[in-house]
């Protein structure tokens, strides 16, 4: 409704103004013809009632006085030239005189002579408006031209153009009332028309498979609206049986993969273990002068082993059960170099342009994020002549941004897409756990962590947090 008001506004003004213009050409074009008429009436008047001998020579006695007379009665100005286009009268005063072509163009005289028309029309623009002159022959009683009529005529537009300018202001008011009509109408109507349907979208949006969504309820929907309605309902229904069916059967899977790598990871140090009793049974000498040595160290191998499971059972552990966040205002900086100190590998260097970046983070867990990465840049590292890792701390805009480096092995292009996946690792041992929770944190502080890898050349790990705002 709105567009049809605006568009039909503006045609119906595109028109107007083409209708006026039109109309202004059409009224000056009769204007100057009958003028014209009129003038050759007068001026063919004056030539029956001469006493001179009508001839070009005697054009200028003929109408001496009798061309202000003329243009006095008609109300215009005009000029008399003889055929060879030299100006013989004028009915403007001596004084305007100056501005009169004395001499006319080339292109009059050969179009008035070759043409075999008898009236040439220019039409130029001067000062502003647009100018017309008409050229034609003077004639003697028995048709012969002795002379050249000019008629000049300016094109006074001012009142048309007064009149336009009200008539599109009073449309303009017309259809900015209509416009304002269109607009309560279509709010009114469209609210009316698509109240049902908002209340369908509203309830469609806020479905979430995590909760109970609620049906939706209608008075008096139309047809069309309550199949749509009752659609949704029914699809509520069977969404809700899914969503338990899925969670179930997600519990279970979960329960399932969890216990399958909890048992694989404890037969591992059990292996070797019980290889190591076995060992030690069939070779156990009590009169063995070096018992007392050889008990040591299986003791040692055992408790090797017996604290192998319990890394496995720490690391699962704080796998399904992070601590609940404390957001504290903390500087990134010193809490990044408290958790390089565990470390007495001389080739980790911490590098920093600045003394404190402040963010809210969770002290502990930024620390076991920041611990994370440099033990898996320390284990990629082992046969590389001259290791290096490089942490790195810096403000880029509005965020804060930690880096980890290596040049260990890289990460080869088969791996880089489960890289955070929770159980996968290429080590020998380990529980695929550590990049896991690394990502659970950072994401859970807005954060980010991308890497980049090259095979032979190293990995480079980067930790994306929001910077604490100065207020």
């Amino acid at each position: 409704m709105i567009t049809l008001v605006v568009v039909a506004s503006v045609l119906i003004a595109g028109v107007t103004v083409y209708q006026y213009k039109e109309q202004g050409n059409d009224y000056h074009n009769e204007r100057l013809e009958r003028k014209e008429e009129q003038l050759i009436k007068s001026i063919n008047y004056t030539l029956k009632e001469t006493t001179y001998p009508i001839s070009t020579e005697n054009l200028h006695l003929i109408f001496s006085e009798d061309i202000y007379k003329i243009a006095s009665i008609q109300n215009v100005n005009f000029n008399i030239y003889d055929l060879e286009g030299n100006l013989i009268k004028s009915s403007r005063p001596t004084f305007e005189s100056n501005s009169i072509a004395t001499c006319l163009d080339a292109e009059v005289l050969n179009y008035l002579r070759e043409s075999g028309e008898t009236k040439f029309v220019e039409e130029k623009r001067a000062a502003g408006d647009n100018y017309q002159a008409i050229y034609t022959y003077i004639y003697d009683l028995k048709f012969k031209p002795i002379g050249i009529l000019n008629l000049p005529y300016f094109e006074d537009n001012t009142f048309n153009n007064m009149e336009l300018k009200e008539f599109l202001f009073r449309l303009a008011m017309v259809y900015i009332l209509m416009l304002l009509v269109a607009i309560i109408l279509a709010y009114f109507i469209s609210k009316y028309i698509t109240r049902s349907l908002q209340t369908i979208s509203d309830k469609m949006y806020r479905t979430n498979l995590t909760r109970q969504n609620e049906k939706i309820y209608l008075e008096s929907p139309g047809e069309e609206i309550g199949k749509l309605v009752d659609s949704y309902n029914r699809m509520i229904d069977e969404l809700e049986e899914s969503a338990v069916k899925l969670a179930r059967s997600e519990r279970e899977q979960a329960w399932r993969e969890m216990a399958k790598q909890v048992a694989h990871e404890i037969k591992n140090p059990l292996t070797p273990l019980r290889l190591t009793v076995q060992s030690f049974e069939r070779k156990f000498d009590p009169t063995d002068p070096e018992i007392q040595k050889k008990v040591k160290e299986f003791s040692k191998t055992l408790i090797q082993q017996i604290d192998t499971m319990s890394n496995i059972a720490t690391a699962f552990s704080s796998f399904a059960d992070m601590p609940a966040q404390q957001n504290e205002t903390l500087n990134v900086v010193k809490v990044v170099k408290l958790a390089l100190e565990i470390f007495n590998e001389d080739y980790i260097h911490f590098i920093t342009d600045e003394e404190e970046v402040v963010a809210k983070l969770d002290r502990t867990q930024l620390i076991r994020v920041i611990t994370n990465l440099v033990k898996n840049a320390i284990q990629a590292i082992p046969d590389v002549e001259s290791p290096r890792i490089l942490v790195t701390v810096a403000t880029v805009g509005d965020r804060v941004k930690i880096s980890v480096a290596d040049n260990g092995l890289g990460i080869p292009d088969e791996n880089k897409h489960r890289i955070f996946e929770p159980k996968f690792t290429t080590k020998s041992s380990g529980t695929g756990l550590g990049l896991g929770m690394v990502k659970n944190i950072v994401e859970n502080y807005g954060g980010t962590i991308t890497f980049t890898s090259k095979v032979g050349k190293g990995t480079v790990f980067t930790i994306d947090f929001p910077k604490e705002q100065k207020k």
